[in-house]
């Protein structure tokens, strides 16, 4: 595999969010993941603990919070991420309350993000804004929101919502978060040109299940 490719998967949280997902799809994922030298496996929470134990810290196994709607109460959100991090989860990702921003409520997703990430024990955290939902305004006030918060990344989309990263959305964000805040482009990530575009463009990590598979179709 040439360096470019490796550079690419590097930064990969290779996703099975499915709600039909089995675990024989989640083992295939944890395989690919460590053949591939992905970031992470991104799995849902009720496969975290069987995950973590067959990996055996082979592959970082992530998981989500709040997923993928966000309105969930914010007891409830942080109750699923330390117990992700019990089952053995080392990066968490969660969704922001989408109605909170539309009302304005920027102190409370602050305040949110800020109990999240305290319930994560010292895990990252990755915060889906939801781009396709929300005006630039929007995003940019999120920015400044996570940036502030103690979360690790600021993130695009679930992929759940009829949108995911644009390449204009992953350039606002970089643009406009901090500098020690990362980026992940996630939702729609389609082939490995999507892939390289978005690095180029400023994110730190991509969630995708395509790009695995688009590597693997080239060996095959």
């Amino acid at each position: 595999m040439n360096t470019q490719l490796q550079a690419i998967l590097s930064k990969v949280d290779h996703t099975v969010l499915s709600q039909t997902a089995t675990w024989d799809e989640i083992r295939a994922a944890c395989d690919d993941a460590i053949r591939y030298g992905c970031a992470t496996v991104c799995i849902p929470p009720s496969y975290v603990r069987r995950a973590a134990e067959y990996v055996a810290d082979q592959v970082p196994v992530c998981t989500v919070a709040g997923f993928p709607r966000g309105y969930n109460t914010t007891a409830a959100k942080c109750f699923e991420a330390a117990d992700a991090v019990k089952n053995g989860a080392a990066e968490i990702d969660t969704v922001v309350n989408i109605g909170w921003v539309k009302d304005g409520r920027y102190d409370d997703v602050e305040a949110e993000i800020r109990a999240v990430k305290e319930s994560c024990g010292g895990k990252p955290l990755k915060v889906i804004i939801e781009t396709c939902l929300l005006t630039d305004k929007e995003k940019m006030e999120l920015c400044r929101v996570v940036s502030r918060s103690g979360a690790d990344f600021i993130k695009t989309s679930t992929g759940f919502a009829g949108g995911g990263a644009t390449r204009e959305d992953v350039a606002l964000l970089k643009a406009h978060a901090a500098p020690h805040l990362k980026v992940k482009a996630a939702g729609g990530i389609a082939d490995l040109q999507d892939a390289a575009d978005f690095l180029a463009l400023g994110a730190d990590r991509l969630g995708t299940s395509r790009i695995v598979k688009a590597v693997k179709a080239m060996g095959e």
